[in-house]
């Protein structure tokens, strides 16, 4: 290829030359002088080397990759995720069963969870995804006195909340009275992110004794940051009857992390507070909220990010009471059921933060030799009734396969079965009856 790359400039160069042999290119030459005719030979030979280069590459992709030459990339909307990393369009499991899932999760991304010990609640209190609103609004259950609105990021049918920098902007679910024992999830998208984003650029996670814009006396913190010029760890705080107790920030390198959709899960039980980011646990403090205090509200504040270049954007929360280990449940109790399995939407490809769950029921397995389970899975009723039985059936075969596959779990201790949409326990016609009727069981046999 070299040869020939040389060849072609000769070839190109010795051509140029020929046409600037006319009596008007000499004289003009000639008056530039000889320096500035070294000037013009190295300008053409530049733009010779560049299009014998394109020329010869174009060639080579012809013979070796067939049809590559006319591939197109659809350039992101404003909005869009950063890298030219394109998140599937419908990143939430809990989304109709109907539609196609975009994205495949393969058996490394599920193997790297199989350590992820973050279980969700079984009981949902708050679900929101937006599927309700409208793009450009400012969403109905939520409250702020920073600003946002609703968007949609690569013509996707998932809508994000797109959230302001501001030292004193707060973003509000309405909820309130929260338990002793919950979790929190949610899904976040960071586009222009650089080596400028700044070292202060934060999302903090606040769990306060109240739940609005006013400064509670009592509370627990977790911040992490998008700066990516240096790894700036992940700060806990809190503040307990108006003084501060805690503030620290540990070590922690999530610069590609944040710079790609990442999952965040929260996990609170009384005073201690733990946080995940994808399978990666990045704060177990036990007593960084205040004891015998009730908590009644989540806050969330962005401060640092440009917000000419920097967005952010946040969907998929979930609030669930429990979060507590469900290994003892299953065993004193023999069933439980959980709508914290997740998969794609309208697939029985598992998302790989249903690991947590899914790990638990393998150490029942593993500590009480005698039992056997039945893995049962429902859906919500869109779509057609049929296709959720079908689909329920599958999402249980693809438990039991993670457990056999990932966890060397004897199949012959596993059996499974699909029931669609016939066995609700929420509205149908709500995201949050939806979520709740989203489930799979584990029925000790």
């Amino acid at each position: 290829m070299k040869t020939t790359y040389s060849l072609v400039k000769i070839i190109f160069v010795t051509g140029i030359f020929m046409l600037c042999s006319t009596c008007a290119n000499a004289q003009f030459l000639k008056k530039l002088g000889k320096r500035a005719e070294k000037a013009a030979e190295r300008a053409v030979e530049k733009r010779v080397d560049k299009e014998a280069t394109k020329k010869t590459d174009q060639v080579l992709d012809s013979i070796l990759e067939p049809g590559s030459g006319s591939s197109k990339k659809t350039p992101l909307p404003t909005g869009g995720n950063p890298q030219n990393q394109t998140p599937d369009d419908n990143p939430s499991s809990e989304n109709t069963n109907g539609q196609d899932a975009s994205t495949k999760e393969n058996p490394k991304t599920l193997s790297i969870y199989s350590k992820f010990d973050f279980v969700p609640g079984n009981e949902p209190l708050f679900f929101d995804d937006f599927s309700n609103e409208f793009v450009g609004d400012f969403p109905s259950k939520w409250n702020t006195n920073g600003g946002g609105e609703l968007t949609t990021i690569n013509d996707g049918d998932n809508k994000w909340l797109k959230i302001l920098p501001g030292y004193n902007s707060m973003y509000i679910p309405d909820i309130t009275d929260l338990p002793e024992d919950f979790t929190l999830e949610f899904d976040v998208i960071a586009n222009g992110l650089n080596d400028k984003t700044s070292s202060q650029s934060f999302l903090s996670i606040i769990i306060a004794d109240n739940n609005d814009f006013n400064k509670p006396k009592n509370f627990g913190m977790a911040e992490y940051s998008f700066c990516q010029f240096i790894a700036t760890g992940v700060t806990v705080e809190n503040v307990v009857n108006g003084t501060r107790q805690i503030r620290n920030t540990t070590q922690a390198d999530i610069r590609d992390v944040v710079k790609a959709k990442h999952h965040v899960s929260v996990a609170v039980n009384q005073q201690r507070f733990r946080m995940w980011i994808n399978e990666q646990k990045l704060v177990d403090v036990p007593r960084l909220l205040p004891a015998n205090v009730a908590m009644k509200g989540i806050k969330f504040q962005l401060r640092g990010t440009n917000i000419n270049q920097e967005n952010i954007y946040l969907s998929n929360f979930k609030i669930a009471k429990g979060g507590v280990d469900l290994r003892r449940k299953l065993i004193s109790e023999g069933k439980i059921s959980t709508n914290g399995i997740l998969f794609d939407s309208g697939s029985d490809n598992l998302k790989a933060e249903s690991m947590g769950i899914i790990r638990q029921i393998y150490q029942v397995l593993q500590q009480e030799k005698g039992i056997n389970l039945k893995i049962v899975g429902h859906t919500d009723a869109d779509g057609a009734s049929d296709a959720n039985l079908k689909l329920s059936k599958a999402r249980a075969e693809a438990v039991k396969n993670v457990l056999v596959d990932i966890y060397a779990v004897d199949g012959n201790r596993l059996s499974t079965q699909g029931k669609g949409e016939t066995e609700a326990v929420g509205d149908n016609s709500t995201p949050e009856g939806k979520a709740q009727n989203r489930r799979v069981e584990f029925i000790k046999q």
